[in-house]
């Protein structure tokens, strides 16, 4: 599947009415819910990944790459990474 530039604004905007599948959606939930505090996850929630069709593993593998993904931008953010880029692209901006 590729992502076009409107299924991308969809998702940006509010994935819960983006068009993807039940089965997106549900490990969507899983995720924002693991970034925004591990401490809140439950069985109940590996319940209903497991009844939108992910097995085990699959649960393993979404929890260790949403982890990945979430301890690296902490790790960059704490560092400044890209933020002196960002900065020069808001400069310019402005200058223009």
């Amino acid at each position: 599947m590729t992502l076009d530039d409107e299924m991308v604004r969809a998702l940006e905007t509010n994935y819960e009415r983006a068009p993807i599948s039940r089965q997106d959606r549900v490990m969507l939930d899983y995720v924002i819910k693991l970034t925004k505090d591990a401490t809140e996850v439950r069985p109940e929630d590996h319940d209903r990944l497991r009844d939108a069709g992910f097995d085990d593993r699959a649960i393993l593998q979404i929890t260790l790459i949403a982890s990945w993904f979430n301890y690296i931008n902490r790790v960059a953010d704490a560092l400044g990474v890209g933020r002196e880029a960002v900065s020069r692209e808001d400069t310019a901006r402005a200058r223009a």
